[in-house]
């Protein structure tokens, strides 16, 4: 199933999806999908169409190939902010939370418009990553990805990430949760320092979406670039950007990770 497939399964109310083991990562699901799932049956519960502002994302267990219901619910909806919260779960027990802020815009005298994002790599030196199955994810198979650092595993000494992504298969359209899929596609940060393969996973993940949205083409490139904020005693804190191919800033996201290695 593509992406697009699943996000048309959730529903208004309580749905309940069976997620395939091409979009696994390991013994999880990945979890840019179970969020844009969670994600997507929050917005429908909201009143009218506000846009999203932030989602606070903790992944309390590993989504596995059991069907995962989804459900949530508002906790205020006033004039102009709406606060949602998602759940996902499994065998009666809780995958994943989502507290997502939404609201509408507002006059203001200040306007500071973000900065485009402004890759260090070279596009024409840039990398493909490889699918070697028993190393690299399933999932990954679903995306494009353009290295302008070293790959996971590599062994590298930059504290950062940077390179360009795309759905293999392109979407219908572009949302926010396939926003969150192009986010969560790529690997912890901290991957690439690593010299051989080793487990990681997300504890909290925060987004932030740039609005009025730039757009984004379905079939465009987005540009990425995460750096390390600190890694210590097997938890690294990364603070990513994702742009479209001029630049323009389309989410902010910052992560708490594990690492086993």
């Amino acid at each position: 199933m593509t992406f697009d497939e699943y996000l048309a399964e959730v529903g208004t109310e309580k749905s309940t999806v069976h997620i395939r083991p091409d979009w696994m990562q390991g013994r999880a699901c990945y979890g840019g999908l179970v969020a844009a799932l969670v994600f997507q049956s929050m917005r429908s519960q909201i009143s009218r169409p506000l846009p999203v502002r932030c989602l606070q994302i903790s992944f309390v267990g590993p989504v596995d190939e059991s069907p995962l219901t989804l459900s949530s619910e508002v906790l205020r909806e006033g004039k102009n902010v709406a606060h949602v919260l998602g759940r996902g779960e499994q065998n009666g027990q809780t995958k994943v939370i989502v507290q997502g802020s939404f609201g509408a815009p507002r006059e203001s005298i200040i306007d500071l418009p973000v900065k485009p994002l402004v890759l260090d790599g070279d596009i024409t030196r840039s990398n493909r990553l490889p699918y070697i199955e028993g190393v690299i994810p399933e999932f990954t198979r679903k995306f494009e990805f353009q290295y302008l650092t070293p790959f996971p595993f590599a062994g590298g000494d930059k504290p950062y990430l940077e390179g360009r992504l795309r759905f293999n298969e392109a979407p219908n359209e572009i949302s926010e949760a396939h926003l969150l899929g192009l986010l969560d596609a790529w690997p912890p940060t901290t991957l690439p320092l690593m010299k051989k393969p080793c487990m990681a996973s997300s504890l909290s993940w925060t987004v932030e979406f740039i609005h009025p949205r730039p757009l984004l083409g379905v079939d465009e490139y987005t540009s990425y670039r995460a750096d390390i904020i600190d890694s210590q005693n097997g938890y690294g804190y990364t603070r990513a950007t994702m742009a479209n191919a001029k630049g323009e800033v389309l989410a902010v996201s910052q992560q708490s990770i594990t690492h086993f290695g």
